[in-house]
């Protein structure tokens, strides 16, 4: 199912199988914003994740990717090849209103999270 223009629920669909797919509506907004600004695909590389398969993956407790009370999860993760591609899917999520932007240089991810619980105004590095 279409979640936005460039957004299917299977992007960001639990990876072990569980079917965990809510996310929140502005996390997805933000993605939309973030991927017509860059101008190129987005590839994403973990969207939801029930607690079981965070803890496999060593995500932080509390992670954003996990649900929250409300059952939603807030966070997406996404591929860049080189540079020029992380500048540009910063700069779009900066835009679109985030304020919490985590970047894997090794793995060549960018993690993004609409979670107002958690400190604001960050970027920081895996």
């Amino acid at each position: 199912m279409k979640l936005s223009k460039n957004l299917d629920d299977s992007e960001i669909r639990c990876k072990c199988g569980c079917g965990l797919d809510k996310i929140s509506a502005l996390t997805v907004q933000v993605f939309q914003y973030a991927r017509d600004f860059a101008g190129f695909p987005f590839i994403v590389t973990s969207g939801c994740r029930c607690p079981k398969y965070n803890k496999k993956v060593g995500g932080v407790a509390n992670s954003a990717h996990t649900p929250n009370a409300q059952g939603i999860c807030q966070a997406i993760d996404i591929a860049f090849k080189d540079s020029t591609q992380c500048f540009f899917i910063v700069k779009g999520l900066i835009l679109a209103g985030v304020k919490r932007i985590g970047i894997n240089f090794d793995k060549h991810f960018i993690h993004f999270d609409t979670d107002a619980t958690k400190p604001q105004n960050v970027m920081f590095k895996y």
